[in-house]
C-alpha cells in the first residue's frame, strides 16, 4: 500500500467525522476520511436526529426555547462541571447546523420532545415513513454525498492506528491499516479524531469505568467502537479525562423482547429494588438517564417494574399511558404472546406469577416485604402518593393475578469523554495547551455531561457530534492556512 498525502485526515466517518470532513472541505481544505467499517454513519445509523435551538421549526411550532434558556438549563443541570464556552458555542451553532444539513437535502419532521418533561429540541430526520429509529441514516447519506461532491476521499475498511508528530510536536501524519492488514502512512498537517468512543470494548469499560459489561451495564455494543481514537489521542499527548457510559436504562438486560412487552413494562407503574422497596417517583422513569442512575445505586444494580393483569388488560384495550418518539405506538395487543415466548425460553429478566408472593420468590425478594409495598402502593392509588408524590394519572392498583415483572439494569448508548478538548475542539495536554494540528469531536471528546446525560434537551448526543464535527473541521481548515 502506497503512502498518501493530504491536508486533513479525519479518523472515522460517523456523524462527527463526516460533519468535520464536509465543513473542512467547504472551507477549502483537502481531506481524507478513514473508516474501519464498510459504510459511513457509525452509531448515528441507529439514531433519529440532532438537537437544534432557535430553529424555524421551533418558531413555527411556537416552542419557547432559546440559546440562553438551554444554556442556563444545561449549566444548572451539570452544576457548571463542564466547559461553558464549548456549550455556548455548540448551542449557538446548533440552529444554523439544521439549515446547513437542509442545504444538503436533509429534511426534518420538526422539533420534538423525547418525554413529557423534556424540551422540544430533537429534530427528527424525515424519511417518508413513520417517525422512528434509524431515521438519521438519511442524514448520514447526505453527508457522504456532500463530502464526495466536495472531493473528500473516503477510505472504507481502513482503521487509524497512530498519530505522528514532528520534532516541533505538530501533527504530521496518521498511520493507518487497510482491510488486507497493510499498514501505510497518510502525511497531513492536521488530524481529527472522531471514532465514537469504546462502547464495544468490555475490557476498556471495566478498566476506565469499573463496570462489567453484561453484568453491571448493558449499553449498545456497536461493532467497531473499541476506543481506538481515545488510545491514539492519549498516546499523542492529549490529557486522559474520565470515560463514562452515556446512561440510558432499558428493560430486559439485552434480551430480545417484543415491543409490546417492553412498552408495557416501561410504563410508570410500580418500581422496586431487590429489597422490595420503591425507589423513585415512577413518572420520571421515562427519562431513561434518571432511571439508569437509580438502577446504578441499587443492590446488584437491578430494579423491577411490576404490573398486574388488570393494568395489562387496560393497556391492551385503550393503549399505554405514555408514548415517546422511540416507542410511538400505544398498541400492545400482543403483550401476552410476547411474554409467554420469553418465559418459554427461560428468561432471566421477565417474570410471571399468580400471586405477588410467588412473583417475589421468582425475583429473589422477601415475599412479605413486597406484599407490604404493594399494599401501601394500592392505598396511594386510592388517594395521594405519600411516598414519592407521583401524579395521580399514573397511579394504577396492582390487584389481580397474574402479575408480571421486568428487570431494568444500567445501560446506555456507549461511552463518552476521555479526551480533553477546548472550545475549538483542539486536543489539549495536561497543561491545557493545544497539541498543534490535533482535534477531536463526537463521543471521544464528549466531556459535557459530567455524571448524567442531559436528556432534558433531547438530540444532545447527535447534536454534539455533528456540531463539534463542524467546529473541528472549520478550526482545522483555518489551522492549515496559518
Amino acid at each position: 500500500m502506497e503512502n498518501l498525502k493530504t491536508q486533513i485526515v479525519v479518523i472515522a466517518g460517523g456523524p462527527s467525522g463526516m460533519s468535520a470532513a464536509v465543513q473542512a472541505a467547504e472551507d477549502g481544505a483537502e481531506v481524507i476520511v478513514i473508516e474501519k467499517a464498510n459504510i459511513t454513519g457509525g452509531a448515528a445509523n441507529m439514531g433519529m436526529g440532532p438537537l437544534g435551538i432557535g430553529t424555524k421549526y421551533q418558531q413555527e411550532q411556537m416552542i419557547d426555547i432559546t440559546v440562553e434558556k438551554a444554556f442556563n438549563m444545561f449549566m444548572d443541570y451539570t452544576h457548571y462541571n463542564v466547559d461553558a464556552r464549548l456549550i455556548k458555542r455548540y448551542f449557538e451553532q446548533s440552529g444554523e447546523t439544521i439549515e446547513w444539513l437542509e442545504d444538503m437535502g436533509v429534511e426534518f419532521e420538526g422539533a420534538f420532545k423525547y418525554f413529557p418533561q423534556s424540551e422540544a429540541t430533537w429534530h427528527i430526520v424525515k424519511t417518508g415513513n413513520k417517525i422512528g429509529p434509524r431515521a438519521a441514516g438519511h442524514m448520514n447519506k447526505a453527508l457522504l454525498n456532500k463530502a464526495q461532491e466536495l472531493g473528500v476521499k473516503v477510505l472504507l475498511e481502513t482503521a487509524g492506528k497512530k498519530i505522528l508528530k514532528d520534532d516541533e510536536g505538530k501533527v504530521c501524519g496518521v498511520v493507518a491499516v487497510n482491510k488486507d492488514g497493510e499498514e501505510f502512512t497518510i502525511e497531513c498537517q492536521a488530524a481529527i479524531i472522531a471514532t465514537g468512543g469504546a462502547g464495544n470494548n468490555p475490557e476498556l469499560i471495566k478498566e476506565e469505568i469499573g463496570l462489567e459489561f453484561g453484568k453491571d451495564v448493558f449499553n449498545f455494543a456497536i461493532p467497531g467502537l473499541m476506543g481506538d481514537g481515545l488510545k491514539m489521542a492519549w498516546e499523542a499527548g492529549a490529557d486522559h479525562l474520565p470515560v463514562r457510559i452515556e446512561q440510558a436504562c432499558d428493560v430486559g438486560g439485552g434480551e430480545e423482547a417484543s415491543a409490546s412487552v417492553k412498552n408495557v413494562l416501561r410504563q410508570p407503574n410500580l418500581l422496586v429494588n431487590k429489597f422490595g422497596k420503591r425507589i423513585m417517583n415512577e413518572e420520571f422513569m421515562q427519562n431513561t438517564t434518571y432511571l439508569s442512575n437509580v438502577a446504578m445505586h441499587q443492590k446488584d444494580k437491578t430494579i423491577y417494574s411490576i404490573v398486574d393483569s388488570s393494568i395489562v388488560k387496560s393497556y391492551i384495550k385503550n393503549g399505554v399511558d405514555v408514548t415517546s418518539l422511540v416507542t410511538p405506538d400505544p398498541d400492545v395487543s400482543d403483550f401476552n404472546e410476547g411474554m409467554e415466548e420469553l418465559l418459554a425460553k427461560g428468561s432471566k429478566n421477565f417474570f410471571k406469577a399468580d400471586t405477588i408472593e410467588e412473583l417475589a420468590e421468582q425475583i429473589g425478594i422477601d415475599p412479605e416485604v413486597l406484599a407490604e409495598t404493594v399494599d401501601d402502593y394500592n392505598d396511594y392509588c386510592e388517594g395521594r402518593d405519600e411516598e414519592f408524590f407521583k401524579n395521580y394519572r399514573f397511579l394504577r392498583k396492582l390487584k389481580k393475578g397474574p402479575f408480571y415483572a421486568g428487570a431494568f439494569h444500567p445501560g446506555g448508548y456507549g461511552t463518552v469523554g476521555g479526551i480533553r478538548i477546548n472550545e475549538n475542539c483542539e486536543c489539549c495536554d495536561k497543561d491545557f495547551m493545544p497539541i498543534p494540528g490535533l482535534y477531536a469531536c463526537g463521543a471521544d471528546s464528549c466531556n459535557i455531561y459530567d455524571d448524567s446525560y442531559m436528556f432534558l434537551l433531547p438530540g444532545n448526543s447527535m447534536g454534539y457530534a455533528v456540531n463539534t464535527g463542524r467546529i473541528a473541521g472549520m478550526e482545522a481548515a483555518e489551522y492549515i492556512e496559518d
